[in-house]
């Protein structure tokens, strides 16, 4: 079974209210750009999914594939909480990399602000290892979603990685 799970519509759990702009289905509208300094830069197109089945989580999924091949390159797979009474929010994510991550981070109108907390891997992981995340996601003027990913590894300080928007599909 994929994660995040679609199940009849139900409330939104008041906890997550300030996330209500990240729901639905967002699709690449133009191919994102990646880069870093050990790899050749790459066009990416992606689809994110965030839903919610009415506890105090939101549910989320992000799909990326290469631009021109449309061969699969990332998957992330999660859940979104925010301390109550606070605008302070976590990502749990698991990613088919074998990387798993806590980011954690602020929430301020309709921007998150997230770096890395906590980062486990499978003991077979590939070398160099990921030591820092941090992620921007934005819900711009134009209503499109936008988002920065930087990652800094243990021989390379934190550097952008991703930039890419998205349109609301649903």
């Amino acid at each position: 079974m994929a994660c995040p799970v679609n199940q009849p519509a139900m409330e939104l759990n008041p906890a997550v209210l300030p996330l209500d702009w990240l729901l639905g289905t967002w699709e690449s509208d133009e191919p994102g750009e990646g880069s870093f300094p050990s790899i050749s830069p790459f066009r990416y197109i992606e689809t994110l999914h965030f839903s919610h089945v009415g506890q105090p989580v939101i549910n989320f999924m992000f799909n990326a594939f290469h631009a021109e091949s449309r061969k699969p390159l990332h998957r992330e797979c999660g859940f979104i909480r925010i301390q109550p009474g606070t605008n302070n929010v976590a990502f749990i994510i698991a990613q088919n990399s074998g990387l798993v991550e806590i980011e954690e981070g602020e929430l301020i109108g309709q921007q998150l602000t997230l770096h890395s907390r906590a980062l486990a891997r499978t003991s077979f992981a590939k070398e160099p290892y990921v030591q820092q995340i941090s992620r921007l996601i934005q819900l711009r003027p134009d209503g499109r979603l936008e988002q920065t990913v930087s990652m800094g590894l243990e021989n390379q300080p934190l550097t952008q990685h991703l930039h890419i928007t998205y349109r609301r599909a649903s």
